[in-house]
């Protein structure tokens, strides 16, 4: 009865660790011994002094493979360290296949010349290729002839080729050609552009609708990508259904030639800036291996297969700072079930955090974004050298970065065409507006765009002064941007009148019917690009002056040649107002600390798990979701090499209107407000002189430029010049006399 009740000792259950573990030993072990056999055959061929086993070895290997046993002994080496390396159970993918096959072609090879009645009786004494060659041999011969067996290992050898290699015979052709290219010869040459056209046409087919989303976006122009074959286009191998084959993107490098020079509208020289301004892009190999992609693979359907999720990994992108991997659910399985696991999937790939896009726009998949251990940098030189946006023929084009799958990012801030950037402290939106005004000032004179620059911290966009695209002096008082702005909103009212005369309906059309004439009155009307680079604090001071005009500028300004940039570190509601949001449809979302945050500035979630350090969100206009990118980086340095060479181009021309606009807590002017000490002096010296500008005052007066512009607004107020008109000087309505008569007495 006791031995009944006796409880039976529990089984003990090896932990999942300790079961890698010993799967990991036996795999190491396997391949250990498999090197070993072949250490030994190989030591056979050379020694006698191994002994019975080193005997048979040796025999065997010969009778196997015959003179060509080397191959074989290779081939298990390889076989071992793949066994070490991998831990895992051989397995036949596309690739070693490619292998055996192109091992048995050389076996074949070296029993080709042995009599047909012989083949046998001296493969099995070590002839030729052994027993396995004389077999292919007797064989092949027997099925199509001497000549026949020739062509048939010659296409068995590009089988392999193609297997090994994982190109097609397109690309393989293409690199053929393109050495050939090399050495100058001109029916190769022809060949190299067929098979570039070929290739480019068999990608352009085989594109899913994810890879056919190109650098060029809404605001962008097409782009002409030209397909490089992938460096690994082994799909789906090691059975974890990871698709290698990266996404084929535009790579090819196009030099920033020298520009001759071009006239400006005022008869002056000016040569765009050179490439070497920029630096080049460092030669850093951070692309992730083909192990890590597939060893993060399995870790994603083991973690979603622990929770009941059967979901296969169907695709990866590798960016510079992030690769997305491609999962298909199986039927019947909601996606937000997956995008609940974001916590757990990271955990378990040891990454700081994933972000999920359910779905992919196009795709019947669901995207999980991994940040890379390392990020390859994106520089701006390495963009604006890029096909896409040297073929991009607007002024207004920006390079903002490359995506997740390394493609170049171009944009159209003239098709945008207004862009909000926001972003937490640190995470790239001051670099993001460096790039954005560097790619205007490489593509555009003075004369086709202008610059029109507010900065409230007074450090971000302060090294711009000086610089001939200028509008005015970098704004640096708040109080006086809001007059700016107001500014603004007339030049655009004064823009559609000129538009109305002359009957068309753009800036673009007016330009085309009013041809620059060198020295005439006809000029070109520039495009006006303001960039304000923290709206918080002008909305502290002036918020209701200043909602109105950048709502009034962004609903109506983009005819008028006239573009918002605007930027701001704090997305609240009270910055980022309903009216401007309604009216700013293009924005850019840098790293933020919370979601609601990133729904102020996406109207979605997403941007509080980016990484920081220039990975952003880009939602361009009419765009369901928005596109991860990896910003440009502009150092400092860069920004102050292009200053020093576009001061040294030519001066600016700043309007006076912006610099006479009243600030906004002040109005038309009261007495007290016309008093200068050196009014009698500037309104001598413009009689004197017979011309009135702002210029003059500065320099024969040695006063710098807000005083010389109040002092010319005080005597319009008074009637003493006449109002600004344009490319034409201030007309003075006083003569000496007139002068005497009124300040005989004092002010």
């Amino acid at each position: 009865m006791a031995a009944r009740n006796k409880r039976k000792a529990p089984v003990k259950q090896s932990s999942p660790a300790a079961e890698r573990t010993d799967n990991n030993l036996k795999y190491e072990i396997l391949g250990i011994g498999i090197i070993t056999l072949a250490s030994l055959g190989t030591a056979s061929l050379f020694t006698t002094a191994l002994g019975a086993v080193g005997a048979l070895l040796g025999r065997i290997m010969e009778i196997i493979a015959g003179e060509a046993r080397y191959l074989v002994i290779i081939s298990l080496v390889l076989l071992g360290i793949k066994l070490i390396r991998e831990k895992s159970s051989f397995k036949i993918t596309p690739r070693t296949a490619g292998f055996i096959i192109l091992l048995l072609v050389f076996l074949t090879l070296a029993s080709l010349d042995i009599p047909r009645e012989q083949l046998m009786r001296l493969g099995y004494g070590g002839a030729g290729g052994g027993i396995i060659g004389a077999a292919s041999v007797y064989a092949a011969t027997g099925c199509f002839g001497t000549v026949g067996t020739y062509i048939v290992l010659a296409s068995l050898s590009l089988v392999s080729l193609l297997l090994i290699t994982g190109y097609t015979l397109g690309q393989l052709g293409f690199f053929a050609a393109l050495r050939a290219r090399k050495a100058g010869s001109g029916a190769w040459r022809w060949v190299f552009n067929f098979l570039t056209e070929e290739v480019n046409a068999d990608d352009e087919d085989g594109e899913d609708e994810s890879s056919r989303r190109t650098a060029v976006i809404t605001g962008t122009t097409p782009a002409q990508e030209e397909a490089l074959p992938s460096h690994s286009a082994a799909a789906k191998e090691n059975g974890n259904g990871v698709d290698k084959n990266k996404k084929k993107v535009s790579r090819d490098r196009v030099e920033i030639a020298d520009i001759p020079p071009l006239p400006l509208a005022d008869g002056r020289i000016y040569r765009l800036p050179p490439g070497n301004l920029l630096k080049l892009p460092e030669n850093t190999k951070n692309e992730v291996s083909d192990k890590e992609m597939a060893d993060r693979a399995k870790t994603l359907e083991s973690t979603l297969e622990s929770f009941s999720i059967q979901a296969k990994v169907v695709g990866v992108s590798v960016g510079p700072a992030i690769t997305r991997y491609e999962i298909q659910p199986p039927p019947g399985i909601k996606v937000s079930r997956i995008v609940g696991l974001a916590d757990d999937i990271a955990l378990n790939l040891a990454v700081p955090g994933v972000r999920i896009e359910a779905p992919i726009p196009g795709k019947a998949a669901v995207g999980i974004e991994v940040p890379n251990r390392e990020v390859s940098p994106v520089t701006l030189r390495e963009l604006m050298e890029s096909r896409e946006f040297k073929n991009s023929p607007s002024r207004l084009s920006v390079a903002l970065g490359k995506d997740l799958a390394g493609a170049p990012i171009v944009g159209d801030l003239g098709k945008m065409p207004h862009l909000l950037v926001a972003g937490a402290t640190g995470a790239g939106k001051s670099v993001c507006i460096n790039t954005i005004i560097a790619s205007i000032l490489f593509k555009a004179t003075p004369d086709e765009v202008k610059l029109l620059m507010v900065d409230p911290k007074m450090v971000e966009l302060t090294n711009y002064n000086g610089i001939p695209h200028l509008i005015s002096p970098v704004v640096t008082d708040a109080k006086k941007a809001a007059g700016t702005l107001r500014w603004a909103v007339k030049e655009m009212e004064r823009r559609y009148e000129a538009f109305a005369t002359a009957g068309v309906r753009d800036i673009s059309r007016y330009n085309k019917t009013h041809p620059a004439e060198p020295g005439g009155e006809n000029q070109p009307m520039p495009f006006v690009v303001i960039i304000i680079d923290e709206l918080a604090d002008l909305m502290m001071v002036a918020p209701a002056d200043v909602e109105d005009s950048i709502c009034r500028l962004a609903q109506m300004a983009r005819a008028a040649g006239i573009h918002l940039v605007i930027a701001t570190q704090r997305p609240s509601v009270d910055v980022i107002t309903g009216l401007i949001k309604a009216n700013i449809p293009s924005r850019i979302s840098f790293a933020v600390s919370s979601l609601v945050d990133s729904r102020t500035i996406l109207d979605m979630g997403g941007a509080e798990k980016l990484l920081g350090r220039g990975d952003m969100l880009f939602l361009p206009v009419g765009a369901a979701k928005p596109i991860r990118l990896q910003g440009a980086f502009l150092s400092d340095q860069e920004v102050e090499g292009l200053v020093d060479y576009l001061k040294e181009q030519a001066q600016p021309v700043y309007d006076e209107q912006v610099l006479t606009a009243p600030p906004a807590s002040e109005g038309s002017g009261d007495a007290d407000d016309d008093h200068d000490d050196l009014l009698v002096q500037a309104v001598k010296l413009f009689i004197e002189s017979g011309t009135a500008s702002i210029s003059l005052l500065q320099r024969r007066l040695h006063i710098g430029y807000a005083r010389a512009a109040r002092l010319v607004d005080i005597m319009e107020r008074r009637g003493i010049v006449g109002g600004f008109e344009g490319s034409k000087p201030r007309s003075i309505r006083m003569t000496l006399e007139q002068f005497e008569q009124t300040f005989r007495e004092p002010l």
